[in-house]
């Protein structure tokens, strides 16, 4: 589940505050060591995020809190199903 306000924007444009603000809003996690690697990445990225960049995080978002610690950790590859030049483009950023 996405933002309605990255509907229709191409995946360059930069990322708006308001979207900014929902998307950290969204990434709020039950797991302290994935809030951990979250904050990092807002800290380091934040300013000049873009609307695909922004739908990634939010395709990583839907897992699980295990799901996403795993991929953190590199314990569990990026399934095909959600694999797109997006999703490992931000998932990259946060590992990084």
């Amino acid at each position: 589940m996405g933002d309605e306000l990255l509907d229709g924007l191409d995946r360059d444009a930069p990322l708006g505050e308001r979207a900014l603000s929902k998307l950290r809003w969204r990434c709020r996690r039950g797991l302290l060591e994935n809030d951990l690697f979250i904050e990092r990445f807002f800290n380091r990225h934040a300013s000049l995020m873009t609307v695909g960049q922004a739908r990634g995080m939010y395709v990583l978002m839907d897992l699980s809190d295990n799901d996403l610690m795993d991929l953190f950790m590199k314990r569990k590859p990026l399934g095909s199903e959600i694999e797109t030049e997006e999703v490992s483009e931000v998932l990259s950023m946060l590992m990084a």
